[in-house]
This record gives C-alpha cells, structure tokens and sequence, in this order.
C-alpha cells in the first residue's frame, strides 16, 4: 500500500527570506556607529561633567567606575567645567550610593565640596541621565559632557538629547574593555540595549 505523500511546507514569503539581511546591516550600522561615537572627545567648556554611576564594592569604587571618576576630575582640573554631577544610587545590598563613594574620591582628590552635586536614587543608565537633568535644572546649570566607557557613550547622549540636555562626549580615554574578547562583548551588549532603548524609551 502506498504510503501518503507528506505535504509539503509552504515556503517562506520572499520578504521573511530577505528581512536577515537589512536586520543584520542595521546591526552592523549600530555597532560601527557606537563604535565611532566613543572615539569622540568634545573639547568643552561646558557647565558640568555627568559621571555615570558604575558598580562599587563597599566605600570602593569598581575599576570601571574608577575610570570615570578619574576623568571626570581631569575635566574639572583643566577647567573644562565647573561642576561635578556624580550619578548612581544603591546596589543590590550595598551599603554606600555609587555616586557617595565617588564624592569622596573626589573630595579626597582636592575638589572642593560646594563643585560636586550629587544623586543618589538612580540604578541604570536612562535614570542617571533623568536625575543628572534635575540637578542641572535645579542649579541652573544648562550643558554638560557625558562621561562614561567609550562604547557606552552612543545611549547615553542619545538618552541626554532625548532628556533635554545638551551634551556633548567626554569618554574615559582608559577603559577595561580592551581585549578583542571584551570589547565585542561590550559592544553587543550596547548594540542591543541601543536597540532596546529606541524600541522601548527603556
């Protein structure tokens, strides 16, 4: 007997076979453009440096976080502003605010107290860019350089912009991410949450 011929799948429309491609060309766009922003250092002046909270272990700042801090007070040393914004709130189970513990280093490098703002509430990216915004507006302070990892700094002016702040690039000239290993992992890592951020507002 016979055995019936199993049906066939219907094929693919010709637009599902095709969308790989622009997908993957958007990727690749995103990825050269993030890239491409990081190599970018504004000159200033501006009115603040907005140092992006990065993780702590206790009153210590992690390696990255210690970079940016850095930076930032290289800006404010140079005179290319005369503010310090210190962003990030309290980890899971930590005892000190990210943006406390760079205060302190901060103090401690000879910043005066009365040149350092800080927040202590944000936990991601797009809420030290919103509580960077309050500070700014409630000192009146009006432009700002961005400072964080070379590879994070595409979302985060984009987030700034979108915040209503005007800022420019000021990406920590040293970085952790420099193996090939590290810096592809970073770099997907910001073309997806990049992606996530223009989908989502998240």
């Amino acid at each position: 007997m016979d055995q019936p011929t199993p049906a066939r799948a219907a094929p693919l429309p010709r637009i599902l076979r095709w969308l790989p491609l622009p997908i993957a060309a958007w990727l690749i766009l995103v990825a050269l453009q993030i890239d491409a922003t990081g190599k970018l250092h504004h000159p200033g002046p501006a009115d603040a440096a907005i140092v992006l909270g990065a993780a702590v272990n206790g009153d210590e700042a992690s390696p990255v976080f210690r970079e940016r801090i850095g930076h930032g007070l290289t800006l404010y040393r140079t005179g290319r502003v005369r503010k310090l914004i210190l962003t990030g709130g309290y980890g899971e189970g930590a005892s000190h605010a990210e943006s406390e513990v760079a205060r302190t280093i901060a103090i401690r490098a000879g910043v005066p107290a009365h040149a350092i703002l800080i927040e202590t509430r944000s936990r991601t990216t797009q809420q030290n860019i919103a509580e960077a915004k309050r500070l700014l507006d409630h000192n009146r302070l009006s432009s700002a350089l961005i400072v964080s990892d070379p590879l994070h700094m595409k979302r985060a002016l984009r987030m700034a912009h979108d915040a209503g702040i005007t800022a420019y690039g000021a990406p920590t000239p040293t970085t952790r991410y420099r193996s090939w290993k590290s810096k592809t992992g970073f770099l997907l890592r910001e073309a997806y949450f990049y992606n996530h951020y223009l989908v989502t507002g998240d």
